[in-house]
């Protein structure tokens, strides 16, 4: 099965978590956490500064890790590594995202998530306890 490995921004500003709706693909419409694949001879950090440059026309300062998930996706094994982050900017821009919104933790389930996305946010509700 193919390998992909991923980071993932869990970018938090008070009490509110950043969520993206993908635009695009097989998963269009679904929810998850910004972030994209790590380019050779990148850490998980260094990619996910570039991720979230290129995503969101931001800077983000990364606060600590918070989990690595490992998935099973139909066509693929996904590996994603998640950190918790805070925007050094108050100015985002969606350039590959068709919608976005801010979440309270009791708000997350709102939304579609991806199926591993879903591992992360249940990290971020044990982590509230």
């Amino acid at each position: 099965m193919k390998q992909i490995e991923v980071v993932a921004a869990i970018i938090r500003k008070g009490d509110k978590i950043f969520a993206t709706q993908r635009g695009y693909g097989e998963w269009k419409d679904w929810w998850e956490f910004p972030g994209g694949k790590m380019e050779t001879g990148e850490t998980p950090e260094e990619a996910l500064k570039r991720e979230i440059r290129e995503e969101l026309s931001t800077e983000i300062g990364i606060d600590d890790f918070l989990c690595t998930v490992e998935y099973d996706y139909p066509k693929f094994h996904l590996t994603m590594h998640c950190y918790i982050c805070s925007l050094m900017t108050d100015s985002l821009h969606l350039n590959e995202h068709e919608a976005a919104s801010w979440l309270n933790i009791d708000e997350l389930d709102s939304v579609k998530w991806l199926p591993a996305d879903l591992k992360v946010i249940e990290k971020l509700i044990e982590n509230q306890g």
